[in-house]
């Protein structure tokens, strides 16, 4: 599922199910609008603790956990759009004999509107912020769930055409019930019954501001395949956030697994500068979806720092095969190469895959592209890519030239704020 499927699929049943509630000859009003984009703001919100919670069957309808969390971005910045027309517009009419769900004082309801207005606001913002610092702006995040409770108790104390036995205001009590459910286990319960297990770092090789991980299980290890990540949670002050890295191994008989991290924020600079042997980490995992393609003649895999991660993990799979039709496309900055070109050129011709070291301009991923479609026909080729957002708009501009379809592009998504 895509992400605007789920923004303008909330938004068709949400109008559809409140038009049922009024009169026909309103429904082209300033306030219907407006009741139909504030109750869709709700939706969001609750919709976005569901995707909050890490569940594998929300995980599976997206596609992976970077897809749930690109759409709880952007249901995020919808809701405070729609919300504040909502709060501009009056959302209601003398003709629609709208009362309240919960009575409440006047006071409190004019402050519950406000509030959840503010509430919304804030946690989109802070959301977005990038510099707040990521113990802290995870704390802060953490309490969307709770806040969430301010904007459902506005909804129930606002005088609406609404009632909880209608078709919206089922809806609206089924998918705000299911949202709070989410956010407390998301707030309470998932420490305690997430897959995760207790790891030990067994080796940490520095270089260039990055650091190279391997850990083994303490007790029992998970199941995970090439392409995957994890939440990974030092037992170190400062560094018990659980942060999301690609796993940079295949899944191991002991249980080992491997992490390349580099220093891009206060985090991964933290990790990178106190990580050592025989420190303790709880390792929340696997999610993901990040495969190789089942079927191409001429797979082309594109890594750009960091984002080398997952196509190491697909180079060393045991179960992998046919590597003769690939292509590793490694872009990097010489003084910050982490791993090393020559280290991953050796993996790929132990392989048998082809390596192609991209360290200044683009002409050498440019000419990967035009070698293959030479080799066979465009629609053929497949594209797997890992790396920042700009490099990406290059990437597909580079493929439409070459009219390789954008169908042929598998990307994991590399920010998650």
């Amino acid at each position: 599922m895509k992400s605007w499927y789920c923004i303008v699929g909330i938004l068709l049943i949400n109008a559809l199910l409140l038009l049922l509630e009024i009169p026909v000859d309103t429904w082209l009003t300033a306030a219907t609008l407006s009741m139909i984009l504030g109750t869709t703001a709700l939706v969001y919100m609750a919709t976005s603790c569901l995707l909050a919670s890490r569940w594998q069957v929300v995980e599976s309808l997206f596609g992976g956990l970077d897809r749930v969390y690109d759409v709880h971005k952007w249901l995020g910045i919808w809701a405070l759009a729609f919300a504040t027309y909502h709060f501009v517009f009056k959302a209601n009419l003398d003709v629609w004999n709208s009362v309240p769900i919960l009575e409440l004082p006047k006071y409190w309801t004019r402050l519950a509107r406000q509030l959840s207005y503010v509430v919304l606001g804030v946690i989109v913002l802070l959301a977005l912020n990038r510099n707040i610092p990521y113990s802290q702006w995870r704390w802060w995040h953490k309490l969307s769930g709770p806040l969430f409770l301010i904007v459902i108790v506005h909804w129930l104390s606002f005088k609406s055409p609404i009632t909880l036995a209608s078709p919206s205001g089922i809806w609206l009590t089924l998918i705000c019930t299911a949202g709070v459910l989410a956010a407390l286990y998301k707030l309470v319960l998932y420490p305690f019954v997430a897959r995760a297990g207790e790891y030990r770092v067994t080796a940490a090789s520095r270089d260039k501001g990055a650091v190279h991980l391997t850990l083994e299980p303490v007790h029992k290890k998970f199941d995970f395949k090439a392409g995957q990540f994890a939440f990974l949670a030092m037992q170190q002050k400062g560094l018990r956030e659980p942060h999301p890295f690609t796993i940079a191994s295949a899944n191991a008989a002991n249980g080992q697994i491997e992490f390349v991290i580099r220093g891009l924020g206060d985090y991964t600079k933290t990790l990178c500068e106190c990580a050592k042997i025989g420190m303790r980490a709880d390792i929340y995992a696997p999610f993901g979806r990040f495969n190789r393609p089942a079927k191409a003649e001429q797979e082309i895999w594109i890594g750009a720092g960091v984002g080398i991660s997952p196509f190491i993990s697909w180079l060393q799979d045991p179960d992998g095969k046919d590597f003769a039709k690939a292509t590793l496309v490694y872009c990097s900055n010489p003084s910050r190469a982490f791993p090393p070109p020559e280290h991953l050129q050796a993996m790929a011709k132990q392989r048998g895959a082809q390596f192609v070291s991209n360290t200044s301009g683009l002409e050498p991923l440019a000419e990967t592209l035009r070698e293959a479609v030479a080799q066979t026909e465009p629609h053929k080729v497949q594209v797997s890519f890992c790396g920042p957002k700009g490099l990406l708009a290059k990437v597909r501009e580079m493929m439409t030239a070459n009219r390789i379809p954008q169908t042929n592009l598998h990307t994991e998504l590399f920010e998650f704020r």
